[in-house]
């Protein structure tokens, strides 16, 4: 029995302290997601569509460059080199001679030259191996054609340039974050058990029509997609803006980068620098010697018998102390990169670079590249991701579907859409939680700036908004 002395001295009532459980992880890594996934969408939703498109540009380079990029029939064996250079040269009198790409089978020789006022772009001459007709010019992007350039673009910057490459950034910055967090709340969901994994990788669909089932559609997705979606954010941030070049001074601190080629022939008065931006070609020289077109036949018989089988790519020498450099540019598994600088004088390899020789991360970064690109498995690696895309699209639709599904339809309290998930999580993690989890962040946010940058945004979102629910409920309270 409570005496009035025991209420007195009772102290104060007030909320008992919460628990620091593992709910709070959940509520904390919910928050997250419904955030990132309400404001990142948009930007996944853009990249998931361009990339789509790109996936099919292989079938839209052959129906429409089909007749610069193949033969009209293979008859008997190709013409020398240099006669197919020199059909070139006529077509294309302007430029310099960049790089030289052999005709295989059914396909043409691309002859390249760097033009004045052109920047990275440059003019690519098709001939006919087999015939030394000039089936066509193009100006290409490091080889590829206007209509891959432009998708490419598209993809990376919506032709926005440097600003564009914001938006791609942010949406590889987050989607591993989207992943891993909804993966871990779709496993916490499930409980233990028997039947947990069969519950996790298909939906539920004995569930009745609402947010329960579209809740299934989008995890279960989600989760058959996340080895993929890792994989394309991972690849994606190499090459991005501000994280890409943090990855490259990573490569740089653990020396992985991708060796360069010396082509500086023996005994010359120095080097004159490694292999160049454009399909291996060296560095050019401010006044470069003329090249003798005719030495592209020995030069290519000389990296043939080094071992240099396959497509690949021949770039003059910069001056007069450079070697030739031979690169295959074979980027199908099992892919082709060797190197080789040749000296035609003395019919040697004075150099060479082999892919297997490579530092490990460089060559899965290589490997990354290509297969983000769908070149690495051919056909298959285009299916694979088309069928990411077309998953991550749905997955999106899904996620704001439920926003819509669980918004409050009763008479007084009507909205267009769900509220966010309870506030405070943060709260009731355990010490070591947040002592471990603020650097992580810290860390995070450096090695990724948008990423860092737009988790401030959310936050400073967050408190507006919990001072502006704050506000209404106290004004409610004042009516009543």
């Amino acid at each position: 029995m409570t005496t009035t002395t025991d209420r007195r001295s009772a102290p104060a009532s007030r909320p008992p302290a919460p628990a620091a459980d593992s709910r709070s992880w959940s509520g904390l890594l919910l928050r997250i997601h419904f955030y990132a996934g309400i404001l990142v969408a948009p930007f996944l939703v853009v990249a998931a569509l361009t990339g789509l498109a790109y996936t099919v540009t292989p079938q839209l380079d052959r129906v429409i460059y089909g007749e610069q990029l193949r033969v009209d029939e293979v008859a008997g064996p190709a013409r020398p080199l240099a006669e197919q250079v020199a059909a070139a040269r006529a077509s294309h009198p302007q430029g310099t001679l960049a790089t030289v790409a052999p005709g295989e089978g059914g396909t043409t020789t691309r002859v390249v030259f760097d033009v004045p006022g052109l920047g990275e772009d440059q003019h690519t001459v098709f001939v006919d191996p087999y015939t030394g007709q000039v089936k066509g010019t193009l100006t290409t992007w490091f080889g590829s054609t206007p209509v891959t350039t432009w998708l490419d673009d598209l993809h990376r910057n919506l032709h926005l340039g440097v600003v564009g490459r914001h938006y791609s950034e942010i949406a590889a910055s987050w989607l591993w974050v989207l992943v891993l967090g909804g993966v871990v709340l779709w496993w916490r969901r499930q409980g233990s058990g028997v039947g947990r994994l069969r519950r996790l990788v298909r939906p539920d669909l004995a569930a009745r029509r609402g947010v329960r089932r579209t809740r299934g559609w989008h995890a279960a997705t989600g989760l058959w997609l996340a080895v993929g979606l890792l994989f394309l954010a991972a690849t994606g941030l190499t090459w991005s803006r501000y994280a890409g070049e943090n990855f490259g001074a990573g490569l740089d601190a653990l020396n992985s980068r991708s060796p360069e080629l010396s082509t500086a022939l023996p005994g010359a008065a120095g080097p004159t620098g490694g292999t160049g931006h454009h399909g291996g070609g060296t560095t050019a020289a401010s006044d470069p010697t003329p090249v003798d077109p005719a030495l592209t036949d020995s030069v290519l018989a000389i990296a043939r018998g080094a071992g240099l089988h396959g497509p690949v790519e021949i770039t003059p020498p910069a001056d007069a102390q450079s070697a030739w450099a031979v690169t295959q540019v074979d980027n199908s598994w099992p892919v082709r990169k060797d190197r080789v600088a040749v000296d035609p004088g003395t019919a040697s390899v004075t150099a060479r670079s082999d892919f297997a020789s490579w530092p490990l991360l460089a060559q899965l970064s290589s490997l990354g590249v290509q297969a983000h690109m769908g070149l690495l498995f051919g056909p298959v690696n285009q299916i694979l991701l088309a069928a990411l895309a077309v998953g991550l699209l749905c997955v999106v639709v899904w996620g704001y579907r439920m926003w819509w599904q669980r918004r409050p339809t009763r008479t007084d309290r009507r909205a267009p859409v769900g509220t966010a998930p309870v506030r405070g999580a943060w709260q009731r993690l355990p010490g070591w939680g947040i002592a471990l989890g603020v650097p992580v962040v810290f860390a995070v946010g450096w090695a990724l700036p948008l990423f860092g940058v737009t988790l401030l945004g959310f936050l400073a979102l967050d408190l507006v908004v919990g001072a502006w629910t704050a506000r209404r409920a106290r004004a409610a309270a004042a009516t009543t």
